[in-house]
């Protein structure tokens, strides 16, 4: 079950994303708090969350909404792309261990039960959020290279190039469906490319599912 910080979480960067709050603007722990109906503490945690997924910037005793172009958020999203992709090569070319395929179908399985319902509630894109997470940290461990996740790191502080900063338009709830639906799809086959040891095909199909996000920059308001 999501808490409530990770509903907060996940409020506010959809209203910074849908450009309900727009680049530029200053958040403060009190009026956010009063907007969301909440305690000022997974407000602070939010605030602190979003200051490293590259959303906002602190800014005195508050934060301001980082105003970013699209060329950059695009740019950052393909690197992400180029690096996952290695990641799962390299995970591949080393062998994948029954423990990474036994982490992966989890993950699979998880996302199967989600999709089941044929529409998605708030708190299971949280847990989509969750679990996509553990699926790409998994990949990125097993690759062996740490400098990668250094890359990964470095390169995640734009909204939409992090598998951590899950942005949804609640307005277009089929259409969102969809998209998160079709991304699971990609996630097996990633998995069943890993399980033949096919390293060149899980690359390929690593960096066409990070590019998936591309479509979506555009719903930045900058």
């Amino acid at each position: 079950m999501a808490t409530t910080g990770q509903q907060v979480l996940v409020t506010l960067r959809n209203m910074i994303a849908d450009g309900q709050l727009a680049g530029g603007s200053r958040l403060a722990e009190i009026p956010t708090a009063e907007l969301l109906g909440v305690s000022r503490m997974p407000v602070r945690m939010a605030f602190s969350a979003l200051e490293q997924e590259g959303f906002l910037i602190k800014s005195g005793r508050g934060y301001t909404i980082r105003a970013i172009s699209r060329g950059e958020i695009a740019g950052a999203v393909e690197v992400r792309g180029v690096l996952e992709g290695l990641a799962v090569r390299q995970a591949v070319e080393r062998g994948a261990s029954e423990e990474l395929l036994t982490i992966l179908r989890e993950c699979l399985r998880d996302g199967d039960r989600l999709f089941a319902a044929g529409s998605l509630e708030e708190a299971d894109f949280e847990q989509y959020e969750e679990m996509n997470c553990r699926f790409h940290d998994a990949i990125v461990d097993a690759s062996g290279n740490p400098a990668v996740a250094d890359a990964l790191s470095r390169s995640s502080h734009l909204p939409f190039a992090s598998v951590k900063a899950l942005a949804v338009d609640k307005s277009q709830p089929e259409r969102e469906f969809r998209r998160f639906y079709y991304a699971h799809l990609q996630h097996h086959a990633i998995v069943d490319a890993i399980s033949r040891g096919q390293a060149a095909r899980a690359e390929a199909l690593m960096r066409e599912h990070a590019n998936a996000t591309l479509p979506y920059v555009d719903s930045w308001d900058v």
